[in-house]
C-alpha cells in the first residue's frame, strides 16, 4: 500500500480535500496502481511552529495578505 504524507501549516478543510483527492489521483496514474490502494495523511502543523528563512509561517502569511492588500483589485486591459 503505497503512502502519501503531506506536512504543510494549516489548511482550510476544503483544501485538505483537494489534496487528497489531487494526490491520490496523480499517483495513481504515474505508478499504474489502483488510487483505493493510496493511504494519504495530511499531517498540519502550527503556523507558529515552522519557519522559512527565520520567518515563521504565521507572520509569511501577515506579510501576504498585507502586500495582498495594497494590490489595486483591478487592472484596467489594454485593447
Amino acid at each position: 500500500m503505497p503512502v502519501i504524507v503531506f506536512e504543510a501549516g494549516a489548511l482550510k478543510k476544503e483544501v485538505k480535500a483537494e489534496l487528497i483527492q489531487q494526490l491520490t489521483d496523480v499517483s495513481a496514474k504515474i505508478t499504474g496502481i489502483p488510487k483505493e490502494l493510496f493511504f494519504v495523511s495530511i499531517h498540519e502543523l502550527p503556523d507558529d511552529d515552522i519557519a522559512v528563512g527565520g520567518v515563521t509561517v504565521t507572520e509569511l502569511k501577515r506579510k501576504l495578505a498585507e502586500q495582498r492588500a495594497q494590490e489595486p483589485s483591478g487592472v484596467a486591459l489594454e485593447g
